[in-house]
């Protein structure tokens, strides 16, 4: 019988994370069993998005895919379970509390911690660091207690580079003064040159935030005040004090001066570690010990650490392919970095500083359009060796797979501004060598990628699952489309065999004016189409329609294009009966309103369920009892939810300021408001709302494609959020708005995504898709750069104007009313397919075969 051997992953973070799901998707034959020791109490998550967890403060957002290991039977995770001994004796390692637990393999991947220089105050209770979920939560109490106590509005960094940048841009968002200290005389002195850290903190310090370079921290006391003021024991104030003698008071202090590996672990069990810090390696990732391995921040590969993602994912590929009997080895690592700071394009690659020996560089430093671009050459000028973007990072994805490769033309070409004499020749990705790395997150090439398409990849989604591109930072997206194109691969964008057109250029051909608008999918179809229409072409019309008019979707030949849940205004469940939502505005009911649901269910024997929307679901009606139903809750005061219509759903909401002490605004009022503002509003897609009352997002609204999030100067609006099967993270698109603002921000959003999405595109992927992505969605929206702003508000108050209820304009029509009979020559007839039974004392539908879903 094959024995199976045990591997011991210590630590969970990305890297750790990365090392089993290689492991595990390799290993067919089961020849190895993990056990994933985490110290942290949470699993694996996205610590390169930590900055983003001070938007939503829901840690589930940032949980890694299959980070549980749910299913998986070789596979067990003990999360809060810390390592305090290596017994390489033994080969096993005990936790503290006391578990010991054997191994075949053992992989280190402990990550580092952040640094905190032996400063004098370093320790006091108002210092934190800026590493962890934990250590955010913390800085987070600690600023809301700077705020509360009012006499130190500011806060203090102690580093420039990219953490010390993140840390004092969730400063700002707390509502404090931010001040970043750096000893460096500039920002992000390890990725940017002197004249691109300085154009740096130009552009930071222009956004309200105090940059002092050059100078140490001398230390940190409690301030002196020459007045009493109200203190709390675990958060005084404090001074900082600087090495050119000037000093900060603040409310806190977060440093954030770097990391250092975590090998404290491996000292004690003497293995070998590197002259600067970290668990010495070969280029396999083993150590000293060949039992044990290092991956990520912790590993000393040949001496060296590496702080990034990208190479710690390497380094967790390389030792699931040894375990496995490979020979894979850690290559040259791409230390290259793209990321958005406070809003500000930065980027490097390559020898960025141009520390090979007689390189050139070719420079362009606009200080008028605050755009530095810097390409580091060889000495014959022809290859390509690194460089820096600052400003407009636009270029990178096209430039870092170039470094090491000959240059196609002119550098400065490569760089000049777009319309300058010198400027962009058009240079694209099939320009680039096969060997040229696309994707350095996971180690995916160009050749890579043409081999995919030749093998059938035929979009960006496909090419994304097959070969990991784009799947972990993202910057490489753009790429892939542009691979597909340069690979003669047709982004075909017709609607169907019927309409070469996409739903898109169909929407303005039925929106065009008076004169030339087309008002039903006969002549539609006459006019720009051929044939006779299908099941995808028939209900995009029908959407279209009802966007750009006020006519009922069920009047004339607009009611034979609708799907099975529009045709009969309500959800048709498994077993062929129906279920009736009516709207419930920002979830507010009245007591009579509940009174008379509860009497429609009790009379009609339905089933009732609260819904995720803040809405009552009523389960297990017949076709022919539909507009009964109707009828009763018309007559109370309510009306259809659109449950059944790709249309705007739920605005849901939490108490609010009325209520909640913690309340900062009415949220209620303001969701109600939305929900009576874009009911029955049709669009591509279902569309979901929330506004909560305060930065706690009891409304959950950064997962909806519309949130809104109340601050004490008004609100925050995030847009292209999605749950479902692809849940996606609202992103924030403009913030501390005023009601009249927001109302016409959203209308411009919402009249966008519906005049430009395709087919059954939710907001989030269409905001994926589109070119240029949330900026140009800010741009079109807050700065109105299509100047279409005008015509997008009046689009929503013509809907406004013209809406009716569905249900009620079934009710008032005897020939639609006609509709809703079982069978047509025996009206009063119930339909006996529809059966149900009772499972835990529930009525429930008889199980009928599934539909499958499209």
């Amino acid at each position: 019988m094959r024995s199976i051997k045990n591997v011991v992953v210590v630590g969970h973070g990305m890297v750790g994370h990365r090392f089993v799901e290689a492991l595990r998707s390799r290993d067919s034959d089961g020849a190895w069993r993990v056990t994933v020791l985490a110290e942290e109490a949470d699993a694996a998550y996205d610590r390169v998005g930590l900055t983003g967890y001070t938007e939503h403060w829901d840690r589930g957002l940032l949980a890694l895919p299959g980070n549980d290991y749910v299913g998986d039977d070789l596979v067990e995770l003990r999360l809060g379970s810390k390592v305090t001994e290596i017994d390489r004796a033994a080969k096993s390692v005990l936790t503290a509390d006391g578990r010991r637990v054997d191994y075949d393999a053992l992989v280190l991947a402990t990550g580092s911690y952040a640094f905190v220089p032996p400063v004098p105050g370093h320790d006091l209770p108002s210092c934190h660091v800026y590493r962890t979920l934990d250590d955010l939560d913390a800085i987070r109490v600690a600023a809301e207690r700077a705020i509360a106590e009012g006499e130190v509005p500011a806060g203090v960094v102690i580093g420039g580079g990219l953490l010390g940048l993140e840390a004092a841009n969730a400063l700002r968002a707390f509502g404090l003064h931010a001040h970043v200290v750096e000893m460096a005389p500039r920002l992000m002195a390890q990725q940017l040159d002197e004249a691109g850290g300085a154009l740096l903190g130009r552009m930071i310090g222009d956004l309200g935030i105090d940059i002092h370079t050059g100078v140490g921290t001398q230390s940190i006391r409690p301030a002196q005040r020459n007045r009493p003021v109200r203190r709390s024991a675990d958060n005084d104030a404090l001074r900082v004090t600087l090495s050119d003698g000037t000093f900060i008071e603040a409310g806190l202090v977060v440093f954030a001066a770097g990391v250092r590996p975590r090998d404290e672990l491996a000292r004690a069990c003497e293995l070998e570690v590197a002259e600067r810090g970290g668990v010495l390696t070969d280029r396999a990732c083993a150590t000293s010990d060949s039992s044990i391995f290092a991956i990520g921040e912790v590993a000393a590969i040949e001496g060296r650490c590496y702080g990034l993602v990208g190479p710690g994912y390497t380094s967790a590929e390389v030792v699931a392919d040894r375990l496995l009997g490979g020979a894979a080895e850690f290559g040259e690592a791409d230390m290259s970095t793209k990321l958005k700071l406070l809003g500000v394009d930065v980027a490097s690659f390559g020898d960025a500083m141009g520390s090979t020996p007689k390189c050139l560089e070719v420079v362009v430093n606009d200080a008028v359009n605050q755009t530095y671009a810097k390409l580091v050459l060889s000495d014959d000028a022809k290859t390509l060796l690194g460089g820096i973007l600052v400003g407009d990072a636009s270029a990178y994805g096209i430039l870092r797979p170039m470094v090491g490769e000959a240059l196609p033309g002119d550098p400065m070409a490569l760089i000049a501004p777009a319309g300058s004499e010198s400027g962009a020749t058009g240079l694209g990705v099939g320009a680039l060598p096969t060997a040229a790395q696309i994707c350095s997150c996971n180690n995916v090439t160009k050749g890579d990628l043409t081999d995919a398409i030749a093998g059938g990849c035929c979009d960006v989604a496909s090419l994304k699952k097959c070969t990991l591109a784009g799947t972990s930072c993202g910057s490489c997206v753009p790429l892939l489309k542009q691979l597909l194109e340069a690979e003669g691969v047709e982004q075909s964008k017709a609607l169907c065999e019927h309409f070469s057109q996409s739903r898109a250029e169909l929407f303005e051909i039925v929106s065009a004016g008076p004169s030339e608008s087309v008002r039903t999918f006969t002549a539609l179809i006459e006019r720009f189409g051929t044939g006779k229409g299908c099941d995808i072409c028939k209900p995009v019309v029908a959407s279209i329609l009802a966007s750009t008019s006020s006519e009922h979707i069920l009047d004339g030949e607009q009611a034979s294009l609708q799907d099975s849940n529009d045709h009969f205004l309500a959800n048709i469940q498994k077993n062929g009966s129906y279920s009736i939502v009516p709207r419930s505005p920002g979830g507010e009911i009245t007591p009579e309103q509940l009174i008379l649901i509860g009497e429609i269910a009790r009379d009609f024997d339905l089933y009732t369920k609260i819904t995720g929307g803040q809405r009552i679901d009523m389960f297990g009606a017949r076709v022919d009892q539909l507009p009964e139903i109707w009828r009763r809750l018309v007559e109370g005061g309510m009306e259809s939810g659109h449950a059944y219509g790709k249309a705007l759903r739920t605005v849901k909401s939490c108490v609010g300021s009325t209520w909640c002490r913690y309340g900062q605004q009415d949220s209620v009022d303001m969701a109600v408001s939305i929900e009576n503002r874009y009911r029955g509003l049709r669009a591509p897609h279902k569309i979901k709302m929330a506004v909560s009352g305060c930065a706690r997002e009891c409304a959950e609204a950064q997962s909806k494609d519309v949130g809104v999030i109340a601050t004490e100067q008004g609100w925050n609006l995030y847009v292209c959020g999605n749950g479902g099967m692809s849940p996606r993270h609202a992103q924030l698109l403009a913030g501390d708005l005023d009601d009249e603002t927001l109302i016409r921000y959203i209308d411009r959003f919402l009249m966008f995504y519906i005049r430009t999405a395709d087919r059954l595109q939710r907001t989030a992927p269409w905001l994926e898709a589109m070119d240029g992505g949330l900026d140009h969605l800010r741009e079109v929206v807050c700065d109105d750069s299509l100047g279409l702003a005008a015509e997008f508000e009046a689009a929503v108050e013509r809907h406004v104007a013209g809406y009716a209820c569905e249900w009620k304009g079934v009710l008032d029509d005897p020939e639609k009313l006609s509709r809703f009979v079982s069978f047509v020559n025996a009206p009063d007839v119930a339909d006996p397919t529809v059966e149900f039974t009772e499972r835990a004392g529930r009525k429930v539908p008889l199980e009928m075969p599934k539909v499958p879903q499209r």
